[in-house]
């Protein structure tokens, strides 16, 4: 076949540049789906939920939330990963999908690294050590000196395996020493419904699952696996100010976009992300569920998530974690 002439080459790639310019000034024009690859109701689909209806009325269309749950988030994942990457559908790229997975699992059917365009950081959820209150242990030091006698381990609630509570509880079996057995469940409810029932002794909770056993005493909270105290649980102390030097643990979400959306696309997103994520209205609903807005660039986003990525997969790692 004929080569076209170097005129008409030149001519079709301008009117690609065009077309592309004017889609992506002109974005959206019609609405946009959110996948979240978690069930509704939990904290992922709330911190989302949270943010459609403002973004939504900046953007001047609507934001749809599409939930895709299951396999560590790796259904909703692929489906986002193989998209078509013209800014009209997002995923909730958190913990699981862009940094613990890639080490889970021995095969992916999306690379965390390559096939997503990062938008902007969303929200991160301290985790909390707690424990049943029957346990006698107040403190992070009666914690370790209580586990230290419990000659056959101490089991602890997840979950799930892979989650980041399972993670954030290999981190601090790592750091501590101590014998820890895990006990995964089927999402996050029944896990702490049964450290508070008494049928396990302590897990890691994130703030948003926790809250509401910890105020009515259902839970007691031992430390925050944050740098600072948190608002709404100021009472709680730190690991960090208990002796345990460095430790955090979050479970964290970021919005992103398939690989290849338009950079002005995404810039457009990202403006309206932190814009959303500054209101008044969404950091109140996010203070009352001990999350932290962390508003972010793309380019914060990017280095953030390669950073949880080397950091979780020597967790993974040194525990012999495999998902597959």
């Amino acid at each position: 076949m004929k080569a076209l002439p170097t005129t008409i080459r030149r001519s079709l790639a301008l009117l690609a540049f065009a077309a592309t310019a004017a889609s992506a000034q002109n974005y959206p024009v019609k609405p946009i789906e959110w996948v979240v690859p978690y069930p509704a109701g939990g904290g992922s689909d709330v911190v989302a939920r949270s943010l459609t209806e403002t973004m939504g009325q900046a953007l001047g269309q609507p934001i749809i939330i599409n939930n895709k749950p299951g396999a560590a988030t790796n259904i909703g994942a692929d489906y986002v990963a193989h998209a078509k990457a013209d800014g009209y559908t997002l995923l909730t790229g958190d913990t699981a999908t862009l940094a613990a997975n890639p080490a889970l699992y021995a095969k992916l059917n999306y690379s965390a690294e390559k096939d997503f365009a990062p938008i902007g950081l969303l929200a991160r959820f301290p985790m909390i050590l707690v424990v049943n209150p029957a346990i006698p242990v107040k403190n992070l030091a009666e914690f370790m000196a209580w586990a230290k006698t419990q000659k056959s381990g101490v089991s602890y609630a997840t979950p799930g395996a892979g989650s980041p509570h399972h993670l954030a509880t290999e981190l601090f079996r790592g750091t501590t020493g101590l014998n820890l057995v895990h006990v995964p469940y089927r999402g996050a409810a029944p896990a702490v419904q049964d450290v508070a029932g008494g049928q396990l002794p302590f897990m890691f909770v994130d703030t948003a699952s926790g809250m509401g056993f910890i105020n009515a005493g259902r839970l007691r909270a031992i430390g925050i696996a944050s740098p600072q105290r948190v608002k709404n649980f100021e009472t709680i102390p730190t690991l960090n100010e208990q002796g345990l030097k460095g430790f955090e643990a979050y479970a964290w979400q970021g919005l992103v976009a398939p690989t290849g959306t338009p950079a002005d696309v995404i810039a457009k997103l990202n403006k309206t992300l932190v814009d959303a994520l500054n209101s008044t209205a969404v950091k109140a609903r996010f203070q009352v569920l001990g999350l932290e807005p962390i508003p972010s660039t793309p380019a914060q986003m990017a280095a953030y998530s390669k950073a949880e990525r080397e950091k979780w997969a020597q967790v993974i790692r040194a525990s012999g974690i495999k998902l597959d």
